[in-house]
């Protein structure tokens, strides 16, 4: 059986249930660092943990699932071809994407 792990909300990563807690604050200031060092137009909105309704025996897979999401949603589209990226791969794609 897998052990439950828990899916960041920032950057999609799994983690353990002890050190989830530890992961997400280094995490989102990472992601606060790097996304100040973006241009002004490939900065995006800080990513807010989701909410999930508990009451039932899928929690967990649920929080996961909206924890995904929420780092999905952090990528961006390239303007030419539609895939999406993280910024800083995104610049070096868009440079040679026809």
């Amino acid at each position: 059986r897998r052990p439950c792990f828990r899916v960041c909300y920032i950057c999609g990563r799994e983690f353990g249930s002890q050190s989830i807690s530890i992961h997400e604050p280094q995490c989102l200031e990472k992601w606060r660092m790097e996304n100040n060092q973006l241009p002004r137009h490939l900065r995006r909105a800080e990513p807010r943990k989701p909410e999930v309704l508990t009451g039932g025996s899928c929690t967990l897979t649920a929080e996961n699932e909206a924890a995904y999401h929420s780092a999905q949603a952090q990528l961006l589209p390239c303007g030419n071809c539609g895939r999406t990226f993280l910024p800083d791969p995104l610049i070096v794609h868009q440079k040679h994407c026809r």
